[in-house]
Order: C-alpha cells, then sequence, then structure tokens
C-alpha cells in the first residue's frame, strides 16, 4: 500500500478457508503489505510497518517472531535526494537470486516528489541487508507512480521481472532486470489488466502464470485481490476473477504474496485486512497480516477465498 497507517498492538487469529475442509492458520502481526517466503528451514514475513523492514519468522507458521532490523530510512543513502521533508518505507518484497537475497521496496512520498523503488542486498533471508547506492526506478513519468515492486523470476527464460506501479494512476509497468538483480535491462510493454489499482504479485504453476493484485481504495471496503492469467510472465493477461473481497467481519482484504510450500506443497496467501472495522470505511488505526491456504479447481483457477476466524 501507498499510505502508511500507525499499527495497532494486537493481532487476531485467522482460520483458513478454501474449497474442501478448513485449516487453521495464525494471523502473524499487526502490519500490511506482506511479502511470504519459505527457506533456511523457517517460513518468512515482509511486512510494513514498525519503524523499518523487519524480517518475522516461524518454524511452524503459527508462531512468529520478530528479527532484527532489515533496512531503515538512515541505511538508504539516495533517500533525501528529492528534497521532500518526510519519506516513508513501505512494500516489502525479497526475492533469492544469485546465491543471494535482494529486498525490493517503496519509497515515497508520491506528492510532491514522486515515488521511487530500491533494492538492496541481503546476505540471508534475515539479512543483514546493504541498499545498492540508488533507485531502481527513479521516477515513473506522466503520473505513473513508482510503487509496491513485485520481482518474479521466470524459471523458463532465468529473466527476472520487475512489476510495479497503482494507486492514483493505476497503471501497472514490468521491466525485465539484469542477471545483477539491481539494475533494469529494459521495460516491457504490459497492458493494464482489469480492476487493477496497486499491488502485483505474480506467479507460474503448471505452466500457467498468475498474476494477482489488489482493487478499490485501501481504507475502505472496496479494496480486495483479483488476478488475471497468462501464457507468459508478460502477459497477455486474461481477467479470472476477484479472490477476496470484504464481508460482513473483515474489511479491504489486499495487498498479498503467494507463496508454494516447499514442506507440504501446498499453496497459501498472505494479506492484510482490516479487523474490528464496521460499515464502508473509511477505516482507522492498523491492519493485520493473515495467511490462508489456496487451492485450485481442475482447470487451473484459483478458488475465492473466505475470510474467516
Amino acid at each position: 500500500m501507498r499510505r502508511l497507517l500507525a499499527m495497532a498492538a494486537a493481532a487476531g487469529l485467522a482460520v483458513a478457508a478454501a474449497a474442501g475442509p478448513a485449516q487453521e492458520v495464525a494471523s502473524v502481526l499487526t502490519g500490511a503489505d506482506p511479502d511470504m517466503e519459505a527457506g533456511e528451514d523457517r517460513y518468512w514475513i515482509y511486512p510494513t510497518g514498525g519503524g523499518g523492514l523487519f524480517a518475522w519468522s516461524s518454524v511452524d507458521m503459527k508462531h512468529w517472531e520478530r528479527g532484527p532490523r532489515l533496512l531503515s530510512l538512515a541505511a538508504i543513502p539516495w533517500v533525501g535526494d528529492d528534497g521532500a521533508a518526510v519519506h516513508h518505507l513501505w512494500a516489502p518484497d525479497m526475492v533469492a537470486a544469485n546465491g543471494s537475497h535482494y529486498l525490493y521496496y517503496s519509497i515515497g512520498p508520491q506528492h510532491p516528489t514522486p515515488s521511487r523503488i530500491g533494492v538492496a542486498r541481503c546476505d540471508t533471508l534475515q539479512g543483514p541487508c546493504t541498499d545498492s547506492g540508488k533507485p531502481l526506478v527513479n521516477d515513473g513519468g506522466h503520473g505513473f507512480e513508482a510503487i509496491d515492486p513485485a520481482v518474479f523470476v521466470d524459471s523458463k527464460s532465468g529473466t527476472p521481472y520487475l512489476y510495479a506501479g497503482g494507486s492514483a494512476g493505476a497503471t501497472l509497468r514490468v521491466w525485465a532486470l539484469r542477471p545483477d538483480m539491481v539494475s533494469i535491462d529494459h521495460e516491457v510493454k504490459v497492458a493494464t489488466p482489469r480492476h487493477f489499482t496497486e499491488g502485483a504479485f505474480l506467479f507460474e504453476r503448471n505452466g500457467t502464470y498468475y498474476l494477482s493484485y489488489s482493487s478499490g481504495r485501501y481504507d475502505n471496503a472496496t479494496y480486495s485481490v483479483h488476478y488475471a492469467t497468462a501464457p507468459s510472465p508478460t502477459g497477455p493477461w486474461r481477467y479470472a476473477g476477484r479472490l477476496l473481497a470484504s464481508d460482513g467481519k473483515y474489511k479491504g482484504p489486499g495487498h498479498h504474496a503467494f507463496l508454494h510450500d516447499p514442506r507440504d506443497g501446498r499453496w497459501y496467501i498472505a494479506y492484510h485486512r482490516w479487523e474490528g472495522q464496521s460499515g464502508n470505511g473509511p477505516y482507522k488505526g492498523g491492519r493485520v497480516v493473515a495467511i490462508q491456504p489456496v487451492s485450485f479447481g481442475t482447470d487451473g483457477s484459483i478458488l475465492p477465498i473466505r475470510m474467516t476466524n
């Protein structure tokens, strides 16, 4: 999400529901915009919130611990180059490549200066991380907001792709990265899929590429998760429907990541939502990160996810 809110102090409990029997999975922490990874015999969550970017880890996906700070604004030397008085750091995405790890993130504000995307190299999934020394995307131009980065390395071609953009401009852009993971090779022209607002994420399953994203306004009941499919990492996109939407209890689910668990072979989604809110918004307070399993239809479609506790 491009907007940062004060984070509440308590986490809730989520029961995962998809097609078939429900499986109990704990809410993780207060925060937003989670990325989720598996490695080093643990699960990892990278959220927005807490005065910087942190790695939370768990051995069972139920009990979570916060590790050292991965990155802070003070550790990014180019943050002040835009002359803005205040900056924000959000929407991390951790990616494994080259025997190392790379942490992508958003730097704001969007106004009066453009938002930017940065990248840091990390020794392990829990850091330490060192900024590359320059922004990866410095200015989208023409009203484009350089926010919410997500990187996907295509196993077929070996090409790493950066997906970013959204909010007021509601435009998706994609770049092919160089093998060093910290510089851009070229932009790939893509169409913006239906109902796209921000928070893109891409994964591949059985030869199909799934592009999922947030739609609506982050602080009201319109916020939701949709997806499209394609035969390649860059489209053409075929809109496939809505996966998560507000209900009577949980509001504004969005900005998410998918994980294919190497332990049990299942797929999971980590996302944030508003809890303890009523009406259509705008909502106040903090958001909670929740994890639920994901099921697929025989045709490869992602089955809608019902939020429960």
